[in-house]
């Protein structure tokens, strides 16, 4: 069937580009809801087939990884859990005809963060010292949340918190970003599943081809820069934006 290889070249160039910059929802979702997949559950099917992405895209850059300033690992482990479980419970009882209308929009948010990233990182790391140990929890807590209720975009939001945070290494920042997007997407996971929203057959063939593409991904922005593949997310997104709208 023409869905298959659908799904599986979506899941491929999504965990690649979640190693490098994130945008990977943008072409899971759309692809899951064009073989009919109701959108609630095509965005917790979505999440769990990167799920093996993220941790592969994490390994891959396992040499690089340390925590942003104002935060220790443990504390960034612990509130990537909190928040996605918060933003999973969140997706859970949002019924499915307002998160298509909520669809396009928070598309079209996480593209404007694509689109403006190199500036937002720019601003977020224009400061010479670091944000207080609260307000670095406060931002990773909300981000992880978002990321639990809705992936899109969250990569650029990810890097521009480290940014703000005072993180200057890309490689130190793609790692963290990976190993965050990682733990508040298992927690996701768990949820979705225990709320029986997740669609296991598509879930499992995708998530081999994102953990290919993650892996490959991460070890080809080590020597790539990100900005590369920026405008072709940028683009995409808005194309799937506005099929979501079209189809309203």
């Amino acid at each position: 069937m023409f869905d298959t290889p659908l799904l599986l070249a979506a899941a491929f160039v999504a965990g690649a580009l979640n190693a490098v910059a994130g945008g990977g929802s943008f072409l899971t979702l759309p692809a899951l809801v064009f073989t009919g997949v109701p959108p609630v559950v095509a965005n917790a099917t979505g999440t769990v087939a990167l799920l093996p992405g993220y941790m592969a895209g994490a390994w891959g850059f396992r040499e690089d990884m340390q925590p942003p300033p104002g935060l220790s690992m443990r504390a960034v482990v612990v509130l990537s859990l909190i928040g996605g479980a918060a933003g999973a419970a969140l997706l859970l009882v949002t019924p499915d005809a307002i998160f298509r209308k909520v669809v396009p929009w928070l598309l079209l948010a996480a593209t404007a963060l694509f689109a403006f990233g190199p500036q937002l990182r720019q601003w977020a790391g224009s400061g010479h010292h670091s944000a207080s140990p609260w307000k670095a929890g406060l931002g990773m807590l909300a981000v992880a949340g978002y990321g639990g209720y809705f992936n899109g975009g969250l990569g650029i939001l990810l890097l521009a918190l480290f940014g703000l945070l005072g993180q200057t290494q890309l490689n130190a920042m793609n790692g963290m970003k990976n190993l965050v997007s990682a733990l508040l997407t298992a927690i996701s996971v768990a949820i979705y599943a225990a709320g029986g929203i997740v669609l296991w057959q598509q879930a499992l063939v995708m998530m081999v081809a994102a953990t290919l593409g993650g892996y490959g991904g991460a070890r080809l922005a080590r020597r790539l820069p990100a900005p590369m593949l920026r405008w072709g997310i940028v683009a995409t997104g808005l194309v799937m934006a506005g099929l979501f709208f079209w189809k309203q």
